[in-house]
């Protein structure tokens, strides 16, 4: 049949047009053959073969005898999932000049990430760490190659797919049987390992990740083999394996987040193979921590310290969000929104434990240009002399911290609760002005101020306070004002700060993501610029001749680089850099709608209805 000159001319256009489009991707692509901006939007097949995920019936955790069987598994969510209120901004369109200067930043954190990437194929390849000065390979986490799996996201998302499926060919060889520590970090292992393979294959698709997630899934599930159920944090592995099982009982002393920080990795494994016992060992601590949440020294959050063998979570004075408590409180919302708004607990612990802390964590601190911001601190609760409990603030700020300002953000858009938007970027704007009070322009890890008599009306800078505040902090019981600026210079403290306890920065993510984060959710865009400022220090004071290395130090102020440390931690490329990264890619690049961050910052596909 003949096409009518009508038909032709569409064909012809249809054929134009798509021959065009091909050439507008093939000019887009990178040496890495990845086409910016959409890292998040198609599953990627990979360049192995079609693994079947069905477990070997030789795979040596899975055959180490049980001693203390589940009798009644909690089930998976059933029904569809909900739909989620948005939590990414709506951005508009950017001009040539913003769109150029974006990506020039973008490509300058994917540069320092391929330098660091390179020096650990070069010098510590299938190890857990390069030394960034000496190049030694080191292995605190397990000898696993704790570098490669943190890493395979990051490739993806940057493009690197060469290097990508290089790194899937050699972690799919890894032997989780082969334990080289004495003893391993059950909630390290979980974030880094499960959590690295889990959001490689939820972005590429290829079947190899998900069968070394189940792999180091049943290894996991090996240290909540107790007579309650509960995990041992820290485990001893090694024995465990080579006695093919020994007695073993939880804790009495564990760290808050070390228990509470199983459900995202554990649910999302079950979700993807069907099998509900990873998703029942979590919610088996989760359930404790709903119940004893009213019950605690400070109702609505949980104390730094639990006892996992007696099960009960509320005997401890110490409350922080802070380290060793952090994730426990980010995996609350973020459980809910992957689990597509089915696990409603999640929800309601969150709600509690944020008004809580906001109560009473949060302080907004004396600082010189009265810019109201907070800072998140601990808080002991003890008895007065009448036997009523009291709690009493400790001013001590934390980079780790910094995470709470991004948790409040995606707490805010999530679950609808718009004041949250509000202490999120006075969070997020205090981490930003702790970085830029510094001498080199980044964060110490741990440091003092003073909490503002309120956080609401004015706060009045007063430099007489404030340098009473440094002796008392130094131990010293004077009011010498002389005495004062000598112990000021000695320590170098710009004015804000009566102590830095911690002084070094060892490469840590949370600053840079509560900015991502928040840019994401407001599309405020001086959020790139404070994001590009933290960058360029960060960059000129840690770079090192094969990669990046910790500061020891970075209260300098002679004007010299500030001394490393031969460290460089894997979530320097597994966490650190992805945010750079991605807070100057495209705002669709891996959405906040589509994917939500375990605490090493992979991302999980969430539960679309």
């Amino acid at each position: 049949m003949m096409f009518s000159h009508r038909r032709k001319t569409l064909v012809c256009l249809l054929i134009g047009f798509l021959v065009m489009l091909s050439l507008i991707n093939l000019s887009d692509l990178d040496a890495g053959g990845f086409i910016p901006g959409r890292a998040g939007t198609r599953p990627y097949r990979g360049a192995g073969p079609d693994v079947d995920t069905d477990d070997d019936p030789n795979f040596f955790w899975r055959n180490i005898p049980i001693r203390y069987p589940v009798q009644s598994m909690s089930p998976l969510p059933t029904g569809r999932a909900r739909p989620l209120p948005k939590i990414q901004a709506v951005f508009g369109k950017e001009s040539a000049e913003e769109k150029e200067s974006r990506r020039q930043r973008r490509d300058a954190v994917k540069k320092t990430f391929v330098r660091c990437w390179e020096s650990y194929k070069a010098h510590a390849w299938m190890s857990d760490e390069v030394a960034p000065i000496s190049g030694r390979a080191r292995n605190p986490f397990g000898g696993w190659g704790a570098t490669l799996v943190d890493s395979l996201d990051t490739l993806w998302i940057m493009g690197l797919r060469q290097d990508f499926d290089l790194a899937v060919a050699a972690a799919a060889n890894i032997s989780f049987e082969t334990v080289t520590s004495d003893e391993i970090n059950v909630f390290e292992t979980n974030i880094r390992y499960l959590g690295g393979f889990l959001a490689a294959y939820d972005l590429s698709g290829d079947k190899r990740l998900l069968r070394k997630a189940k792999e180091v899934g049943d290894m996991l599930y090996a240290a909540f083999d107790t007579p309650n159920r509960m995990p041992i944090t820290r485990w001893r592995a090694r024995e465990v394996a080579q006695a093919k099982g020994v007695e073993q009982v939880a804790g009495d002393n564990v760290l808050l987040a070390e228990i509470g920080s199983f459900a995202m990795e554990f649910t999302r494994i079950s979700i993807l193979t069907g099998d509900p016992k990873w998703f029942d060992a979590a919610q088996r601590i989760t359930e404790i921590l709903e119940r004893q949440q009213d019950s605690t020294a400070l109702p609505g959050i949980w104390p730094l310290v639990v006892n996992a063998k007696s099960q009960a979570f509320n005997g401890h004075n110490a409350f922080t969000l802070g380290a060793m408590a952090d994730s426990t409180y980010e995996y609350l919302p973020k459980t809910y929104a992957l689990s597509g708004g089915r696990l409603a607990s999640y929800r309601k612990m969150y709600e509690k434990a944020a008004a809580t802390a906001t109560n009473h964590n949060f302080f907004r601190p004396m600082i010189p240009d009265e810019q109201d911001i907070l800072i998140s601190a601990m808080v002991k609760v003890r008895a007065d002399e009448g036997g009523a409990a009291r709690s009493q603030l400790d001013p001590e700020g934390q980079h780790l911290v910094c995470f709470a300002g991004g948790m409040f953000a995606i707490g805010a858009k999530l679950l609808e609760l718009p004041g949250h938007l509000e202490a999120a970027q006075k969070l997020v704007d205090g981490c930003i002005w702790t970085y830029q009070a510094l001498p080199l322009g980044i964060m110490p890890e741990t440091f003092h101020m003073i909490p503002c008599p309120s956080r609401t009306g004015s706060c009045p800078w007063n430099e007489t306070l404030w340098k009473k505040e440094v002796l008392l902090k130094h131990g010293i019981d004077t009011e010498d004002v002389g005495q004062a600026n000598t112990i000021i210079a000695k320590n170098r403290l710009p004015k804000g700060f009566t102590k830095i306890g911690d002084t070094r920065y060892i490469l840590r993510p949370e600053a840079i993501e509560s900015v991502f984060v928040l840019y994401r959710t407001t599309g405020q865009k001086y959020l790139l610029d404070a994001a590009w400022a933290m960058w360029k220090a960060i960059e000129k004071n840690t770079r090192t001749e094969l990669a990046s290395a910790a500061l020891a130090d970075i209260t300098v102020t002679d004007g010299e680089l500030p001394p490393k440390l031969d460290s460089m931690e894997s979530f320097w490329m597994g966490e650190t850099l992805k945010y750079f990264y991605l807070v100057f890619s495209e705002p669709d690049e891996i959405s906040l709608d589509e994917f939500v961050f375990n605490t090493e910052a992979h991302p999980f596909r969430i539960q679309a209805p």
